[in-house]
């Protein structure tokens, strides 16, 4: 058996954290079905999983299912401050998981818990944000070779992975879990949405109706956050550079503008794009006073908060909980929430459990496949199996209580045909 080490907060926590995790595993049932499954059949026995992801109580039983499934899994933080330490604690200590991850770790303890992972030489590597894979092309390639594939959880992750292949550089097959239909569809949607919302609310207070919100970046992430900021009374307007996007957003009855003309109006601005310095300097000079900036488009690249500092005469750390205040050179202040990380993650719980009920059984599945056809995957970005995307869809919709129709022989046959017109 695999020694269990660790890098926690607190082991005192872990009694609170398997609450937690329980609590959250009755809102996952189709993630349920797999573990059971894989614990029967020992299906990812002899696999050595190395995962980099947002340690949260769903989290927490997406790596029980592996481990359940034979894998010895090692887990660190995909982010600084989206760390449940009670639920870190818990997964060492309850359900014997080796986890490297503290709240608010800096980036020297970040780098040191990844390199922690790939000291277990893994087979199968699970990112969010593709800090693992980028750490074995780099300054740990020697042990690529050992990879057989990886998963991939995030639009900003499957970019950098895309650029690796484009480049020729890639040295292992990654499934592109986040452009599954049950996961970019649904977790980016509804769970960004609702969990950007909780966050910005649980860190500031603040009514959302009536307020004039910018959204920047209207992918999937995007439209949930505008849909759902709208939905709670907001004026939203939207930032795009895709001219496609940005056309959806208008019919969806958004109001669309540049960035130069939004910042003079904002109260609130969301930043939702996977890109770089989204807010700039030119950005917060025209802000109004008291105006609040965050991000829920993972790296805290898409503020550019080295500029915001230099434009101040003044920071006040922590005026309220994930709450700074930058008191610019003219008197105005703007308020950056979590230090410009996901906001939906460091501000709040992350994505409810129904939503990544879904996510997480389509990376469980997608990991069953991997050490299936590891040795027969092309080095490149594939697109998980359509036969696992519908087999989540229809477990979702049984837990759901929901029945839907299916063809009938006769139409089948049609559609299967060209013969019949007008």
């Amino acid at each position: 058996m695999a020694k269990i080490r660790c890098d926690v907060s607190d082991m005192k926590l872990a009694e609170v954290g398997k609450k937690r995790i329980l609590w959250a595993d009755n809102d996952m049932p189709v993630l349920q079905l797999v573990r059971e499954r894989f614990a029967k059949n020992k299906v990812l026995k002899g696999l050595r999983m190395g995962c980099c992801l947002h340690v949260t109580a769903e989290t927490a039983n997406l790596v029980r299912t592996l481990k359940d499934g034979g894998a010895q899994v090692a887990l660190c933080a995909s982010n600084p401050l989206s760390t449940q330490d009670d639920v870190a604690a818990s997964l060492v200590k309850d359900f014997g998981i080796s986890v490297f991850a503290r709240r608010g770790e800096n980036v020297q303890t970040f780098y040191k818990h990844l390199n922690a992972v790939v000291d277990v030489r893994p087979s199968v590597t699970m990112d969010d944000g593709a800090d693992l894979v980028n750490l074995l092309h780099t300054k740990r390639s020697k042990e690529a070779s050992s990879v057989v594939a990886s998963m991939e959880e995030t639009t900003t992750g499957v970019i950098r992975l895309r650029a690796m292949e484009a480049a020729g550089v890639l040295k292992f097959p990654v499934i592109a879990v986040n452009d599954a239909t049950t996961k970019h569809l649904f977790d980016n949607r509804y769970g960004t949405g609702q969990s950007t919302l909780d966050g910005i609310i649980r860190a500031t207070d603040v009514l959302l109706a009536g307020k004039k919100v910018i959204v920047a970046g209207y992918g999937w992430c995007g439209r949930g956050v505008s849909e759902r900021a709208r939905g709670m009374g907001a004026h939203v307007t939207v930032i795009e550079v895709d001219p496609l996007r940005a056309l959806q957003a208008v019919m969806d009855g958004f109001n669309v503008a540049p960035i130069a003309e939004a910042a003079r109006l904002g109260d609130l601005f969301i930043t939702v794009t996977g890109d770089k310095h989204v807010l700039r300097r030119e950005h917060f000079a025209k802000m109004k006073d008291g105006a609040i900036v965050c991000n829920s488009g993972h790296f805290d690249v898409e503020i550019d908060i080295p500029a915001l500092r230099k434009l101040s005469k003044k920071v006040a750390k922590n005026v309220r909980h994930c709450v700074d205040e930058y008191v610019l050179k003219s008197g105005k202040r703007i308020f950056l929430l979590a230090d410009g990380r996901l906001v939906n993650l460091s501000a709040a719980e992350g994505h409810p459990a129904s939503v990544m009920d879904m996510s997480f059984a389509t990376q469980a599945l997608a990991t069953e496949f991997a050490k299936k056809q590891g040795a027969k995957l092309d080095t490149r970005v594939h697109k998980v199996p359509t036969q696992i995307e519908e087999w989540v869809a229809k477990l979702k919709l049984k837990a759901m209580g929901i029945k839907i129709d299916t063809l009938t022989p006769e139409q089948k046959k049609y559609l299967a045909s060209s013969g019949e017109g007008t």
